[in-house]
């Protein structure tokens, strides 16, 4: 019989290698209590948390929090049933609607998690005769949304204007075309030319979807995401988010204007064929949303300590995948695999915690350290996680090792 994990003898032989060596799995992190956005006890001990994507630090909020506790109590800690059956209660339309009025948007729909409001959008979008044209860099949920549906996939360089416009002209011109970008991508932490990119698919004939999981909260005027930064709104047909980000809970969702949007709740199979989300989950949602269209004070702080991450491990030596500050993502760069897991390692035993990130999540080649900052960050914190950057270097040979 042939066994059907060896296609993973690779990855686990290379995993078997590394344990061996006394380094602990980087993959298996246990949060043992998680006291505030920035701080959870791992290993018995207080560590600044790096890595969690909680930009806005919303997961503690007190109105989040209540809004949950109430929800749980009135409905119950399920619903055991699709959107389209006994899954929808009151709070799954107000999470909606919140959506509708964060985003100035005529339709919203929740869907159980982000990964699948990609899955769910984009394979029922675009269909067989279809073309989705996707930027090299795409997030897996996108890239699994493709594989699907029956679309035609196109990939164009990562945020080149000049090829997408080339793989664009290849095309027929009658035939349906959906042109998927996102604000920001979330293993550099760098942001879309969405004014270049989106004027080229709408001079094609193209649909625009923009994924904002990493730009929704703090990004554009109304913290919209980056589409609404280059001040592209009425150009874009979809906007695809999710909630495990800003928002400080779990879920996904997709907002458009377009009139046909709402036959979707019965053609999209990861929407229809899956149960909803818990009443305390859509409530927590729909309160954070809520209070986000008022967190301006909290987006100039989460900018103010991106630019002093940034600034404080570029004057350190350390290589970064950016220039300047794009987002709310600093991303370190490492020279390969196992400096990287040892500098993670060292960085967690120093009670920091980063992400460590290596190929496939990331380009061909690339390893790196992946700070993701919080508004409820404090400047001490900066401080010391700036410190222990530098003695984990030291400890590991970072610098010593680039030297040669």
């Amino acid at each position: 019989m042939t066994d059907l994990f060896s296609k993973f003898d690779p990855l686990i032989n290379e995993r078997a290698g590394l344990l061996s060596s006394g380094i602990r799995d980087p993959f298996a992190i246990v949060m043992e209590e998680v006291k505030s956005p920035t701080v959870a006890v791992i290993d018995g001990k207080d560590t600044i948390l790096l890595g969690t994507y909680n930009y806005m630090g919303m997961t503690f909020d007190p109105d989040v929090i209540a809004a949950g506790k109430d929800a749980l109590t009135r409905f119950g800690a399920g619903t055991t049933g699709s959107r389209v059956l006994n899954g929808t209660y009151q709070g799954h339309r107000e999470c909606e609607d919140a959506l509708k009025d964060f985003y100035g948007m005529d339709h919203a729909m929740v869907f159980s998690t982000g990964y699948q409001a990609n899955l769910g959008m984009v394979s029922t979008l675009a269909g067989k005769g279809d073309f989705v044209i996707l930027d090299a860099d795409s997030h897996a949920s996108i890239y699994d949304g493709c594989y699907l549906g029956n679309a035609d996939i196109v990939r164009f360089k990562h945020n080149s204007a000049e090829d997408l416009e080339k793989r664009l002209r290849r095309l027929p011109p009658e035939a349906g075309k959906l042109v998927i970008l996102e604000g920001v991508y979330s293993m550099l932490g760098d942001i879309a030319p969405l004014k270049e990119l989106v004027a080229i698919a709408k001079a094609h004939n193209c649909m625009v979807l923009v994924d904002e999981a990493h730009g929704m909260g703090f990004f554009g005027e109304n913290g919209r995401g980056v589409y609404e930064a280059a001040g592209v709104a009425d150009d874009v047909d979809f906007v695809v988010g999710t909630f495990s980000k800003s928002v400080g809970t779990v879920g996904g969702f997709c907002v458009s204007n377009h009139p046909k949007f709402e036959i979707l709740r019965l053609v999209c199979r990861p929407y229809t064929f899956t149960a909803s989300l818990p009443p305390a989950v859509v409530a927590c949602a729909a309160t954070s949303i809520r209070k986000l269209m008022h967190a301006g004070d909290k987006r100039a702080r989460l900018w103010d300590m991106t630019r002093k991450l940034h600034g404080g491990l570029k004057a350190r030596g350390f290589r970064l995948a950016t220039e300047t500050p794009e987002s709310a993502i600093v991303s370190v760069l490492m020279p390969d695999q196992e400096t990287t897991v040892r500098m993670w390692a060292a960085m967690i035993g120093l009670g920091v915690y980063v992400n460590m990130s290596r190929p496939p999540a990331t380009p061909v080649g690339v390893f790196l350290l992946r700070c993701s900052l919080c508004a409820e960050h404090s400047a001490d914190q900066l401080e010391i996680v700036l410190d222990r950057f530098d003695e984990a270097a030291t400890m590991t040979g970072l610098f010593a090792q680039a030297a040669e």
